[in-house]
């Protein structure tokens, strides 16, 4: 059957229509292709936004881990990390590209410990710049902190964890001397507890 024109009308052309609507279709179709490119581009993980976000929750598995390692020992003795606490004679020491040395120049002691152990072996061949806070109440109630290992000051995706270690009396073989180099007092003379160190580490991409 061949089809006359004697109405050429879209509005009564059945082929017409079929025409229109698959032009409309392949139209929405690209438009929709279009919208979810886009979209997936914007989630991708390989923006800085969501790499940052990425590498900052790295750090802070890594830096929580080494807490939770350093905070265990052997039963019957005490955690390195309350170790290295108990041991420390107050002052700050830096990474000097081989070792932590004191910042103080009259010293140039090194550093010898579990915690700049562990950081030397996992932070610094990875590139995470690194400073680790000792915080406690002093006697008054209020909170003070003194850097154990001090690096320069954190950048802006920097991220920080902690770890509590509790210190008793029978924890420190010389009160007087300990309180003097560290600034780490008793807060509570009347009982065995001594203090609660909060031990802050922070980590940051160079």
């Amino acid at each position: 059957m061949v089809r006359t024109n004697s109405d050429s009308g879209l509005t009564k052309d059945p082929f017409g229509q079929i025409h229109t609507l698959e032009a409309v279709t392949a139209t929405m179709i690209m438009v929709l292709v279009i919208v979810f490119t886009v979209q997936a581009t914007s989630l991708t993980p390989l923006t800085s936004s969501t790499a940052n976000a990425h590498i900052e929750a790295q750090m802070q598995t890594i830096g929580q881990d080494m807490l939770n390692v350093l905070d265990h020992g052997p039963y019957g003795s005490i955690s390195p990390l309350k170790q290295d606490i108990v041991s420390w004679n107050g002052q700050e020491f830096s990474w000097n590209g081989t070792a932590y040395c004191s910042v103080n120049t009259m010293e140039h002691a090194h550093l010898t410990s579990s915690t700049a152990e562990i950081l030397a072996d996992i932070a610094v061949p990875r590139g995470i710049a690194h400073n680790v806070l000792f915080l406690c109440v002093d006697s008054s109630g209020l909170p003070r902190g003194k850097a154990y290992i001090y690096n320069g000051d954190p950048s802006d995706n920097a991220v920080s964890v902690s770890r509590k270690v509790l210190l008793s009396d029978h924890d420190i073989s010389d009160p007087v001397a300990f309180l003097a180099n560290t600034g780490i007092p008793d807060a509570s003379p009347s009982s065995d507890f001594y203090n609660i160190v909060d031990v802050r580490l922070t980590f940051w991409r160079m």
